[in-house]
């Protein structure tokens, strides 16, 4: 039976792994939706989340503030406090530079960096990497430099 559409969902939590294991539709449509979807592992709560909303939430949060300025018959990008920089000929080359270079970043955080002092607070930026595509990346880094 499917259920009304104008019935409101309500919020779900599980209180074990095996418990969201077995409700896993609900869980995803809850999320999906943009309910609140928790699941508890021990003492440990994770929130389930729609990839799309998260994206579009951290990108409103976290402006890039993204520098491109002319340089020696080129073009520079960097955004000021992070460890991410690149160069281009062209102002879209120095922009698809730095978006490799962030996604560089990211992997590189995902992988050594998360636990340092002086990077572990760019949680939500490596999220904003990972779920963008370029082209989403792209503009989040021109809106910037405009």
């Amino acid at each position: 039976m499917s259920p009304n559409p104008e019935v409101v969902m309500p919020a779900v939590h599980y209180e074990s792994y095996t418990d969201a294991r077995t409700h896993l539709k609900d869980l995803l449509d809850a999320a999906e939706r943009g309910r609140v979807a928790t699941v508890r592992r021990d003492s440990a709560r994770t929130a389930m989340v729609d990839v799309d909303r998260l994206r579009h939430f951290l990108a409103s949060l976290s402006p890039a503030r993204a520098q491109v300025v002319p340089e020696a018959g080129g073009w520079s990008v960097f955004i000021p406090g992070l460890p991410v920089a690149a160069d281009g000929a062209s102002f879209d080359e120095a922009i698809t530079e730095m978006i490799d270079a962030l996604r560089e970043y990211a992997e590189d955080w995902q992988e050594r960096l998360l636990d340092a002092p002086n990077h572990r607070e760019n949680w939500g930026l490596v999220q904003l990497i990972s779920l963008s595509d370029d082209e989403q990346l792209r503009d989040w880094l021109v809106d910037a430099a405009r």
